[in-house]
């Protein structure tokens, strides 16, 4: 349940797109790290009175490293300028009755600009889009595809499994100028555009963003139990689903890895071969890269074997991979570990991005 602090903002730390970082003086003498999404609780200043949620920090998790501002009782933010009781500014409800859910322009609902376009949209068009399991894997699929086709236009469908509001990831905030959009999905919120599902979210980035390439995959904070079907990741496969019903093209980045110490995770992901090889109903075009150390090859190969009777697997040359991973505009890294310190990861995640463009019209 929620663990209440509540404190004194003393400094304002690194700020990005829908996010400020802070520090927090608690009555007890001690310093809290803090975070606060300005567009749900106000812009805190020094001085502020704040009310914390601090579960995640105390518990130590990973991506969950900060208290979270749940309100500047003494200074509350106002009314949104374009605030109405009917549902001429949107009535899309996410993070639903939390005490914090914000109500948004749906892309597809009534309201919006771009109705006339979705009401009757049911077809990607053959839209090549790349599903992972992790955050991490974005930059990475995007550096694939930008190796090959640097004018593309990309757009990312943020998924709920991990962090809800998309002003979480710094990652995301980096790449801005790289991406036509970000979509975020079911109960996710703070994209360029909010969809209620996957297939809203895939349609709108056809026929919206007028993608040539999509990347759909979870926001921080992937949650496990370190059983087969307790991760958020499972979600992987129903996008396959969703992907191939539309008509696009699913490729499956492989979460692949020869220096994760969980057994678990080395070589072929249990998760990529769940979600995959028994969630995903639709055949997807599975990415292996080639090149990769000798042992770890071997691995992959066998795990993948019982997988080939209903997808593709796709072996993609590597020349330049590298070179584009080490020029991404925002740093790599997945559970703490960097490119150099987990190749295989990153390097499978830019091959997919790479067969996504030979996917193109």
């Amino acid at each position: 349940m929620v663990r209440w602090r509540t404190g004194t903002v003393a400094t304002l730390r690194r700020q990005w797109t829908g996010a400020v970082e802070l520090d927090v003086d608690l009555p007890d003498g001690t310093r809290m790290r803090a975070l606060a999404y300005p567009e749900l609780v106000g812009t805190p200043e020094p001085g502020d009175r704040v009310l914390l949620n601090a579960g995640a920090l105390l518990m130590g998790l990973g991506t969950g490293g900060y208290a979270l501002v749940v309100a500047l009782p003494d200074r509350l933010p106002p009314d949104p300028p374009d605030v109405a009781d009917t549902r001429d500014a949107g009535h899309l409800v996410k993070a639903r009755y939390t005490p914090l859910q914000p109500i948004l322009l749906g892309v597809d609902e009534e309201a919006s600009p771009h109705r006339d376009v979705l009401a009757d949209a049911d077809d990607l068009d053959g839209l090549p889009v790349v599903t992972a399991d992790l955050h991490s894997a974005l930059p990475a699929i995007l550096a694939g595809i930008r190796a090959d086709a640097p004018q593309a236009r990309v757009a990312y469908l943020l998924t709920d499994g991990g962090a809800l509001p998309a002003w979480f990831s710094r990652t995301l905030a980096g790449l801005r100028s790289e991406l036509a959009g970000t979509i975020t999905v079911g109960q996710a919120f703070g994209g360029d555009l909010e969809a209620t599902t996957v297939h809203g979210g895939l349609l709108a980035a056809r026929h919206v963003l007028h993608a040539d390439v999509a990347i759909v995959a979870q926001g921080p904070g992937n949650l496990g139990t370190g059983t087969r079907w307790g991760f958020s990741g499972v979600a992987v496969g129903e996008a396959v689903n969703a992907i191939a019903t539309l008509g696009g093209r699913p490729v499956g980045s492989l979460r692949i890895s020869d220096a994760d110490p969980r057994p678990r995770h080395r070589g072929v992901s249990h998760h990529s071969l769940t979600a995959y090889g028994r969630v995903a109903l639709a055949p997807a075009e599975l990415v292996v890269p080639e090149d990769l150390a000798p042992s770890l090859a071997a691995e992959v190969h066998a795990a993948l074997a019982p997988l080939a009777a209903r997808h593709r697997i796709v072996r993609v040359l590597v020349d330049g991979l590298d070179a584009a991973l080490r020029a991404s505009p925002v740093p790599l890294s997945t559970m703490g570990r960097g490119l150099d310190a987990d190749h295989a990861y990153f390097l499978a995640a830019a091959a997919a991005g790479r067969h996504a463009v030979t996917l193109l019209p």
